[in-house]
């Protein structure tokens, strides 16, 4: 027989039933002759009682442990008047299967608030805390969402290199490796190889990747790690890639909220799943902040503060940004034909964050080695990407979800390590 015949959410529906669990110490109280251990797994907590005389000895002796000792124990579901599950466990046998040997950093069991920094250099204990599993159950099922929705619409998944020989986004916020006898890079995006998946044929990509970037912030909202959700397609407009973006956000929430229920009560977060997400362009919300009196020069990309203004001025925190000023995008939006100041660039705000960004890619050779010229960048240290385009590119969109800032808002968290289980910023690179 192995470690466990049952979680404890099964045991507490088989009362009357011999069953084996496994899991930890949560709570102990020992009254000499009574003695009660609250037993924990992922799945929930169940109250074991033992009496002298009534259980082994050797079980009731056994069942006087410090807390978050790994245990077995094998007994009977008995129906419970005085436990709030309704059904308590009757031991047979108690197995200690590892004792502890280091005092716990904190308190598992919530009663005494532990400092972030102190749950992340302990995260295995952290995570037996209600609220971390909560969070980590919750971004699983907006992941699995993620990747759900996108081969419904059609896409392939796909994977591509975290090593590049040049920046895949311009600028000089990049992690340099020593690739053998070369200099290399940890990739800003994947951006560059979905297109050339999409230019190869696929049609449509996706895929779940980390990505790197070397800026020296300090905010909780940024990680120098951080995982996207990515989506490219060949063959759509602008306004089919933000239709299909809408539709994987509003999936990715309705799954959040249909299996989450429990995860996101202890969360205290009720969560909303809007039927429809406005749209707005950049120079319109320009035009909105100034007529309500914020000063704001076009061209100019919006900060924190100005979109906690912005949510002011729409009165709603969840919307999309559309039709950028060209030269604060990355160097691949296809500026708008006859307008090459304004481009067919796009963000997802969602309750007041940006959590996603995207853009009608430049698909033409000529146009690309302009933009990159124009932001200082040498086309030849591009060209295997813009040789790609001179043999048959068809116009593509796509963007990226960032999978640890929906994480952080869907589960109402002030700051985005909490939503990453081992969090890389500018001073953290362990565990």
């Amino acid at each position: 027989m192995g470690y466990r015949t049952h979680y404890i959410s099964e045991a507490k529906k088989l009362i009357g039933s011999e069953v084996t669990l496994a899991g930890w110490v949560h709570e102990v109280r020992d009254l000499g002759k009574l003695k009660f251990v609250q037993l924990r797994d992922q799945t929930g907590i169940i109250q074991v009682t033992a009496k002298q005389g009534r259980e082994p000895d050797a079980a009731l002796a056994a069942m006087s442990q410090p807390k978050e000792t790994v245990v077995q124990v094998k007994g009977k579901v008995a129906e419970s008047k005085m436990a709030d599950s309704g059904c308590e466990f009757i031991p047979s046998e108690f197995i200690v299967l590892n004792e502890l040997s280091a005092k716990v950093p904190f308190e598992v069991t919530g009663k005494v608030p532990a400092e972030l920094d102190v749950r992340l250099d302990n995260r295995s204990v952290d995570m037996r805390t209600a609220k971390t599993a909560a969070i980590f159950r919750v971004r699983s099922v907006l992941a699995n969402a993620f990747r759900e929705k996108a081969l419904s619409l059609g896409c392939t998944e796909i994977q591509t290199p975290c090593i590049v020989e040049a920046a895949t986004e311009g600028g000089a916020d990049l992690f340099k490796v020593q690739y053998f006898e070369k200099d290399a890079y940890l990739v800003q995006s994947p951006q560059l190889y979905k297109q050339l998946c999409v230019i190869g044929g696929m049609d449509k990509v996706f895929m779940t990747v980390p990505v790197f970037r070397a800026e020296k912030h300090n905010t909780l909202t940024h990680l120098n790690e951080a995982t996207q959700m990515d989506i490219e397609a060949a063959f759509i407009t602008p306004d089919e890639a933000v239709d299909m973006l809408e539709a994987v956000l509003i999936h990715c929430l309705t799954r959040a909220k249909e299996k989450c229920a429990s995860e996101l009560a202890i969360l205290g977060r009720d969560l909303q799943v809007p039927a429809k997400i406005p749209r707005h362009t950049y120079t319109e919300l320009v035009e909105k902040l100034n007529a309500a009196g914020v000063k704001f020069e076009w061209g100019t990309d919006f900060s924190r503060e100005t979109e906690a203004k912005l949510t002011e001025v729409l009165g709603y925190s969840t919307y999309f940004i559309t039709k950028w000023p060209t030269a604060i995008r990355a160097f691949y939006s296809m500026p708008v034909e006859g307008d090459e100041k304004i481009c067919n660039a796009y963000d997802l705000n969602y309750e007041g964050l940006e959590i996603s960004s995207g853009a009608q890619r430049v698909h033409k050779p000529e146009i690309l080695i302009n933009a990159l010229q124009a932001r200082g960048l040498n086309p030849e240290e591009f060209s295997f990407y813009v040789n790609a385009f001179r043999v048959g590119a068809p116009p593509h969109c796509g963007w990226s979800i960032g999978m640890d800032r929906l994480t952080m808002k869907v589960c109402g968290l002030h700051n985005i390590r909490e939503a990453v289980l081992f969090p890389r910023d500018r001073v953290r690179v362990r565990p």
